[in-house]
Parts: structure tokens; sequence; C-alpha cells
């Protein structure tokens, strides 16, 4: 029967010798050298336990070398992110940099300086001031093409006008030169006719101030006597003036008998009229002409004592 297994013998063999404590920290000591410290003071039973002098088994964490210092996960995860945002602001002045260039650039294609400490950061420059009417957003358009475009709205729908006067514009600047009648002349100071569809507002505003009348006549109830109303001529403004010529126009347009349905009907319609009338074939003349012609006999009623309170 073998012998029972005594552990405390065992155990007696082994020689347990204590380790000398590690010296506390500096309080100005780096972290990593903190850690360092006590790791180099630690003694596991792997060591060579044969006994070495004191002074030189214990080397102060201030005289190791710094190889021997590893940094911790902590710093060497700070260092990478210091590394990343470097290389990021890098990238990020570099794509400033061709920007800036891209935009000088395109300043000297367009004739500009672009080192002009004006028209830093401004594509096509500053404007002079003060700023002229026709850049004001309500004032944008062309005074007549604006009015016309009202008088062609019905119900409150001014998109829908200003749709038809597109059309109407695009319809004149498509059309050929128009052929002048001598008979009719056109309004003092129009351009030649094959310069009209080059500027098809130019053209309306030719063919509207054209054909309107210069004067209009009023009547005063009672004044001629037996019950009879006395005609006067009277002038009309400029806008009057173009209201009247192009209802007149339109006048001409709803009597004429319709080509076909659809919404470029009635812009077509209109444009075939102002080219009549520039060309001295629309109906329009023989109005203003028939005004014109009342309105120079009605002007010996001007001296008529009655009316001089009224004018």
């Amino acid at each position: 029967m073998p012998p029972r297994l005594n552990l405390t013998l065992a155990f007696r063999a082994l020689s347990l010798r204590a380790t000398a404590a590690a010296a506390p920290p500096a309080a100005g000591q780096p972290l990593s050298q903190k850690i360092a410290a006590p790791l180099v003071a630690r003694r596991f039973y792997s060591d060579n336990l044969t006994p070495n002098d004191s002074s030189s088994s214990q080397i102060p964490s201030s005289e190791l070398p710094p190889s021997s210092l590893t940094p911790t996960p902590t710093e060497q995860f700070h260092d990478a992110d210091a590394a990343a945002a470097s290389v990021r602001q890098q990238q990020q002045q570099q794509k400033q940099d061709n920007l800036t260039a891209l935009n000088r650039l395109e300043m000297v294609a367009y004739g500009l300086n672009p080192f002009d400490a004006k028209e830093e950061g401004h594509k096509y420059g500053l404007p002079s001031l003060p700023l002229p009417s026709e850049l004001h957003k309500d004032h944008r358009y062309d005074d007549v093409m604006g009015q016309i475009t009202r008088l062609l709205m019905k119900d409150g729908k001014l998109s829908k006008a200003q749709r038809d006067m597109a059309m109407i514009l695009n319809y004149l600047r498509t059309s050929p030169p128009p052929k002048l009648n001598p008979l009719r002349p056109l309004i003092p100071g129009a351009p030649a006719p094959h310069f009209l569809p080059l500027d098809p507002v130019t053209y309306l505003r030719v063919a509207i101030d054209s054909v309107a009348p210069l004067v209009k006549i009023r009547g005063f109830r009672g004044m001629a006597g037996g019950g009879r109303s006395l005609e006067v001529p009277a002038p009309l403004a400029a806008r009057q003036r173009r209201r009247t010529g192009f209802m007149w126009i339109l006048d001409v347009v709803q009597k004429k008998k319709s080509k076909g349905s659809g919404r470029k009907m009635f812009p077509t319609r209109v444009a075939e009229e102002i080219v009549a009338v520039v060309e001295g074939r629309s109906t329009v003349w023989d109005k203003r002409a028939q005004v014109h012609k009342l309105g120079t006999a009605a002007r010996a009623n001007l001296m008529n004592p009655q009316i001089k309170n009224f004018l």
C-alpha cells in the first residue's frame, strides 16, 4: 500500500522570499513612468532567485532610458486622432486654395481683375449706386409690356396673361421683317423694318404708338343748344393713348373668325394683328383717322365761353 501524500511536508522544501516594496512615485511624475515603476520592481517565480546587490537590483524610474517607457493605449489613440485631424486640415486648406484659384480664373475670363478689393467675392462686380429704376422688382419689365400684359388679363389671371404675352413676343421675334406702307407711316424715330424682329418689345411699342390716337372726343351735354352735347377734343397722355390703341386692336381680334381652339390661338391672332398694324393692313388705322378727323372739326368748339370753365 503506497504511503499517504503529505502536502505540508512538500511545501516545507519551498523557500519563500519577500520582495521589497517599490518607492512611491513623485508628485510631478508622468503617467507612463508611474505605471512602469511598479512593473520593474515586481518579482515572479520565474525570476532568478539568486541574491543580487541591493544597489543594482532596483533602478529608479527617473533613470530609465526613454525607449523602455512604452506609451499606453490611451496615448496612442490621442496621437492617432491628432495626426488624422492634421491631415484633414491640410486637405481642407488645399481644397479651399483650389476653389480660390478657379474663381480667380473665372473672373479673368469675364474680364474682371481678380485682385481688386472691390470685386473680391463678387462674380460680376458690385452695381453702381443709386440703383436705376428698371432694377426695382416692381419695374423690372418694360412699361409698355407691363401695361399691355394687364390689358390682356381676364378674371385676374395674370400668369395666363404673361404666357400670352410671351407667345406674342415669340411670334414677333420669329416673323419676317414687315413690309411698310408709305401711306401709313410709323411713329417718328422708329427703327428700320429689318431691325424690328430682333427686338420684339420695340416691335410691340412701335405698333401700338403708331396706331394710338392723339386726342379723344369729350361731349358736354346741353351746351350745343336744344339738348345736344357739345363735342370738344381733349389730349391724351401716353398711357391713355396706348390703352386706347391696344383696345382697338383687341376689338378687331375678337371680331375675326377663330382658326381653331387651343391656348396659342388667341395670342397668335393678336400677334398677327400687330404685324398687320405695322404693315398698314389693319382696320385700326381707319378708326384712328376717323377720330383725328372728328377732333380737327370739333376744335372750333374750344372757343365756346361755356367750355373755358371746364378746361
